[in-house]
């Protein structure tokens, strides 16, 4: 017979199989060694609020608590481990046909707060995803973009890096039958004063071969060619070429890609 590694844990076995008979309860055990490591799972449900429990062999206890649409689209989560203090975390999330928004923060002293929204259609959006700690005052992440689509062309804008680095990206398809398309990159490092511009194309030479080539400002090229030679199994060669040292920069791969 195994003995509990703890009264705390035995104590929540028992509160566990006494919830079972309403409540579902679901448990995973794996032995490495002489050690046994496991835990168990429940969820409780009142309504429109969910919590999921779990407890592992050293006494950690882990708890999620969702309230599910206390206002249309809206969704409140709480979670946090016992005993680590600093583990709890209130996140509150919005969705909407035109919006989605998340943010959360955590519970303790100098918490870091997070928050990411989207605000568009399929034709246009914006959006922004942020990060800050308060104990240093400082933003942690700070990400944004920006983008347009059509049929045939999408075009972005984004910053990352928390503002140092800017990159506006252009892709258009010519033909849809052949899948043939072209595109645009450029990326601006503020902090090292570089531009990196990149073309690339694409075109499907048969409905089960493709070929794709890119160039960048600096004369690196990179070349593609893909076959479907059964479903869903894809067999790639491709090379790329330091175009100013030829002699020293080519390289060449081989990819095999098998699914069932």
């Amino acid at each position: 017979m195994l003995s509990c590694p703890s009264t705390t844990f035995c104590l929540c076995i028992t509160v566990f199989f006494f919830l079972y008979s309403f409540q579902a309860v679901t448990s995973t055990g794996i032995k490495k060694g002489e050690l046994f490591l496991a835990d168990i799972n429940t969820q409780l449900k009142n309504k429109n609020i969910t919590t999921d429990i779990k407890v592992d062999t050293n006494s950690n206890v882990f708890t999620t608590i969702t309230v599910d649409e206390p206002a249309p689209g809206l969704k409140t989560i709480l979670s946090f481990k016992v005993p680590d203090q600093r583990s709890g975390k209130a996140e509150l999330q919005y969705l909407h046909d035109y919006a989605g928004i998340s943010a959360s923060i955590g519970l303790t002293a100098n918490p870091i707060v997070n928050f990411s929204g989207v605000v568009g259609t399929s034709a246009a959006s914006v959006g922004t995803d942020l990060s800050f700690d308060t104990a240093s005052g400082n933003f942690t992440k700070f990400n944004a973009g920006a983008s347009l689509s059509n049929a045939d062309l999408i075009a972005s804008l984004t910053l990352n890096d928390k503002g140092d680095t800017l990159t506006a990206s252009y892709y258009h398809i010519v033909s849809p039958l052949t899948h043939t398309a072209v595109g645009a990159e450029l990326t601006r490092t503020f902090s090292s004063n570089d531009n990196t511009l990149t073309f690339g194309t694409q075109h499907a030479l048969d409905p089960l071969t493709t070929v794709k080539a890119r160039l960048n400002n600096y004369g690196k090229a990179s070349a593609l060619i893909q076959h479907e030679w059964r479903p869903k199994s894809l067999l790639t060669i491709s090379g790329e070429v330091d175009t100013r040292a030829i002699e020293k920069s080519a390289k060449v791969g081989l990819a095999l890609a098998l699914k069932p």
